[in-house]
């Protein structure tokens, strides 16, 4: 151990700083590396058509002989969802609590993984990793089997808390364990990293106790159907769905994919307590009167392709909002889901549902603690050093600036950025340098082959639309055999802008004879003639900038294909 106390700490976090997802740090010391959380995060507005953003990981992989394991904090898919593409990876140990592993199995299940390495590691417990040695402690969350870790290093202890709240009432009945937070804080934390989300907020969050309390009130008074949408993981919000469902004698559907496996794998395990007979097929709802249905599901998000939302449109195949329903929305929006939360409750409106929602009631309680909360574990933990993550930057700004009001140096907090380098010594904190890091992009089972370039091209056919110009010319001479012909998607209608094609015709075809007169035979540069020509002409005569497609199709004379039906 003597020999290992040369090296420096290295904490390196590859997602979760200066953003809300994607939580992955890397904890480093010599030739050993442990990962805490492997996450992933939805797509902004201006990533089109892409599924999922998860962290780049080259840094591991180029280090992939020094990582001893992933260490997982619970089960979101903010601190989750990379795991299959990890592994596909790089295959090494995963430690996780029952839960945690119970819905990584499922998704690794989705992705034909089986070789995976799944170990079980209850709070309270302890492992040894290469020269590391970590204890699981016992956190408070929105879902069960939520912990945050301390992690013996050659030079100090590190903390980290995990996403956590101070819930002195939790749903499971057991509160988180401040008593083993302290103990460490007594033997002396070198550096703490804890949950900055909620950290602009004063106060305490309030109990999940809370919600149970609402959900009775609501099913007492209601003779409709009632919906209720959450986070699929939200588990505690389930269970409390099933209690007051059961305690009013209605039957419980689920809808919505992700929904239905988090229930399966809860239920498996012993997490969600659900009474012989309560769960009914969705199939099977038309037996019962609408007062003694309820249906758990997806969509408290407003994404578009969710079990709510396809309610709402009447898009879905099995399920479709009723007037009369009650809809309850039990989340809070996601910073950027505003809009889409908004459009859906007014969808569901119109459709003459009567709907609860944070805005105007208390149906949602968060997960993360608020200052009060984030000054206590502080408080205990009592770090020489500190470094706030899970949060936008302002969040960590706010969290450091906390710190400092509680005694912690101004000089010993950190606030980093994905990639950063932050080296620990038993006296120092610094930055030194980055690695590789940034967003890799999931598109079906495209991982990482759509890129700047190509959603520059989506935003572009999205916001103007596409023309494309088929001709035909002949092998050797390029004189034009046939066309242009001009196909419209996303531009203009054809059929009501006939003068307009008619004269990008003959743009297209002035710009061929141009190339003729010059002797232009190479094919980029007439289709660059022809794009710089007719785009000028088109932002002149209506001031778009559509995408512009040339294609030529150099043939015999006696090949030339027919385009009589374009």
């Amino acid at each position: 151990m003597a020999t290992e106390k040369k090296h420096k700490l290295k904490i390196i976090p590859l997602g979760g700083l200066g953003e809300i997802g994607k939580n992955m740090t890397v904890i480093e010391y010599g030739s050993n590396i442990v990962v805490i959380d492997c996450g992933m995060s939805f797509p902004e507005d201006e990533m089109l058509g892409i599924d999922i953003v998860i962290p780049d990981i080259t840094y591991l992989i180029k280090n992939k002989d020094k990582v001893k394991g992933i260490l997982l904090t619970h089960g979101h898919e903010d601190h989750i969802g990379n795991i299959p593409y990890l592994l596909k990876k790089i295959n090494v140990p995963i430690y996780g609590t029952k839960l945690t592993l119970g819905l990584v199995e499922n998704k690794l299940l989705e992705h034909k993984i089986e070789d995976a390495q799944l170990k079980v590691l209850n709070a309270g417990k302890t492992i040894n990793l290469g020269c590391f040695k970590i204890t699981f402690i016992r956190g408070s969350h929105s879902i069960p089997d939520a912990v945050g870790m301390a992690i013996e290093t050659p030079i100090g202890i590190l903390v980290h808390t995990g996403d956590f709240k101070i819930d002195y009432t939790p749903i499971s009945g057991e509160a988180i364990d401040l008593d083993m937070f302290a103990e460490f804080g007594r033997k002396g934390v070198l550096v703490a990293m804890s949950d900055s989300t909620n950290v602009e907020r004063p106060g305490t969050t309030d109990s999940e106790r809370i919600i149970s309390n609402k959900f009775m009130e609501m099913f007492k008074t209601c003779d409709t159907r009632i919906i209720v949408a959450s986070f699929a993981s939200n588990v505690y919000r389930v269970q409390q769905v099933i209690n007051a469902a059961v305690a009013y004698g209605r039957k419980v559907a689920i809808s919505g994919r992700s929904m239905i496996n988090v229930v399966k794998v809860s239920q498996e395990l012993g997490y969600l307590d659900v009474p012989e007979g309560t769960l009914v097929h969705v199939n099977d709802l038309k037996r019962y009167k609408d007062s003694e249905i309820v249906i758990i599901t997806t969509g408290s998000q407003g994404e578009p392709l969710s079990a709510l939302t396809r309610m709402a449109n009447s898009d879905h195949k099995k399920l479709e909002i009723k007037a009369g329903d009650l809809v309850i929305i039990s989340a809070s929006p996601i910073p950027g889901n505003e809009k889409t939360v908004s459009r859906v409750i007014n969808m569901l409106y119109e459709k003459g549902a009567e709907v609860m929602y944070s805005a105007i009631t208390q149906v949602h309680v968060s997960g993360h603690a608020r200052r009060d909360e984030l000054k206590l574990m502080l408080t205990l933990l009592k770090p020489k050093f500190f470094i706030p993550v899970h949060g936008e930057y302002r969040h960590l700004i706010q969290h450091a600036k906390l710190a400092e009001e509680l005694g912690i140096d101004e000089k010993h907090s950190i606030v980093g950025k994905n990639g950063d380098v932050i080296e620990i010594t038993s006296k120092s904190i610094t930055k030194n340098g980055n690695v590789t890091s940034g967003n890799i992009l999931v598109d079906g089972l495209g991982v990482g082959d759509v890129g700047n370039i190509v959603l520059r091209d989506r935003k572009l056919l999205s916001e103007n639309g596409l023309i494309i110009i088929v001709l035909s010319t002949e092998r050797g001479t390029g004189r034009v055999l046939a066309g242009p012909e001009i196909v419209s998607r996303g531009f203009i209608y054809v059929r009501e802008n006939i003068d307009l094609i008619e004269e990008s015709k003959a743009v297209v075809r002035r710009a061929l004879c141009k190339c003729q007169e010059t002797n232009t035979r190479e094919w980029n540069n007439i289709k660059m003639a022809i794009k710089d020509a007719l785009s000028s002409f088109i932002y002149e005569k209506i001031k778009r900038s559509p995408m512009i497609l040339p294609i030529i199709v150099e043939v015999n004379n006696n090949e030339l294909p027919d385009l009589s039906d374009k």
